[in-house]
């Protein structure tokens, strides 16, 4: 398998503060991820004021706030992304962020972002699917609450607009914070493989990390996690989001990983067969036998270690006359033809 792709998603869990952001590049960079991810959006053009919190965001920021006036506290301008985006490249990690209004896709067209990513929310989005398929860039298609006819849809609406196949990952994901082990469906990230022939990837909202680590062992080629300087801080996604420990400890598994898939041919290893002969056996005489003595299992046996009469060899062996002298414990080294 090739490099897995990991997305620091810094989100939204900057709280409006800049410093913080930096530190939550910092922190992306320092584990190893290979990008830091943003969401970027006009607050007025995203909600209305009659949008109601999800139950999750109730529980994790102001009940009495309503979707609109929380968006709003998390709003960063354009010069702040332009400030974090050099920030990445001077911590050469790539940033990335997506956008949520029009406005915001527009600037980020000016920016060096080598992918766009839509979110979950957006896959219905057709005018901003048609968009995102002009660009001609690679696509990461999240498919949190969609179904396999809507993701067809929305591949179909990026190829017919300039998205080449080969270039968008879809990524399997559950949009619950946090999302529940039992409706996370892993598997379906093969149906989705299969049914497209595309890449896939996993954008994980569970409570720690051995979920992303199990979706890399089956074929995510794409890791997505949020991240947060602390869980209990107050904000929509930190209590499901994983802290710089965990992020360090996931890289690392999933690198491991990485080298531990192989190019999938059954064969023995390197170090196998430096070992095979300790670990295998061979016949031995069990006993010291006489030239002309009929080989049973009575005066020979299998022992470590492996020697050039293998244990395939017994049922040609046993019968046989000992064409000499063997003492015990020496290797039944016989003519068997």
């Amino acid at each position: 398998m090739g490099k897995v792709l990991i997305i620091a998603e810094i989100g939204v869990n900057h709280n409006g503060n800049i410093e913080y952001a930096k530190k939550l590049i910092d922190i992306a960079a320092n584990s190893g991820a290979d990008i830091a991810k943003f969401q970027i959006f006009k607050s007025d053009m995203v909600a209305t004021s009659l949008a109601e919190k999800s139950n999750y965001q109730k529980n994790t920021t102001d009940p009495k706030q309503n979707q609109l006036e929380m968006i709003k506290k998390l709003e960063l301008d354009k010069n702040s992304f332009r400030e974090l985006e050099k920030y990445c490249h001077k911590r050469k990690i790539e940033f990335l962020a997506t956008a949520f209004d029009q406005e915001s896709f527009e600037y980020l067209k000016s920016t060096q972002s080598k992918r766009i990513k839509i979110p979950s929310g957006e896959i219905n989005n057709i005018p901003f699917l048609k968009e995102v398929g002009k660009q001609k860039l690679p696509v990461l298609l999240s498919t949190g609450m969609a179904s396999l006819g809507e993701i067809e849809n929305a591949i179909s609406v990026l190829e017919s607009n300039g998205s080449k196949r080969e270039n968008i990952t879809v990524l399997h994901c559950t949009t619950e914070y946090p999302a529940p082990f039992t409706e996370v469906n892993l598997l379906a990230m093969k149906s989705i493989k299969n049914s497209f022939g595309i890449k896939v990837g996993y954008s994980d909202h569970t409570e720690g990390v051995e979920v992303a680590i199990a979706a890399v062992a089956i074929g995510a080629s794409v890791i997505e996690k949020h991240i947060t300087l602390d869980k209990s801080m107050e904000g929509p996604d930190h209590a499901s989001s994983i802290e710089e420990d965990e992020l360090r400890f996931m890289i690392k598994s999933i690198r491991n990983i990485e080298k531990s898939m192989g190019d999938g041919i059954k064969k023995p290893t390197i170090s196998e067969i430096k070992n095979r002969k300790n670990a295998r056996r061979g016949i031995y005489a069990l006993t010291n036998i006489k030239r002309g003595e009929v080989f049973d299992k009575d005066n020979i046996v299998l022992k470590r270690p492996e020697n050039n009469t293998p244990p395939i060899y017994w049922d040609r062996i046993i019968g046989k006359e000992a064409p000499k002298d063997f003492s015990k414990d020496e290797s039944i080294e016989v003519n068997l033809y």
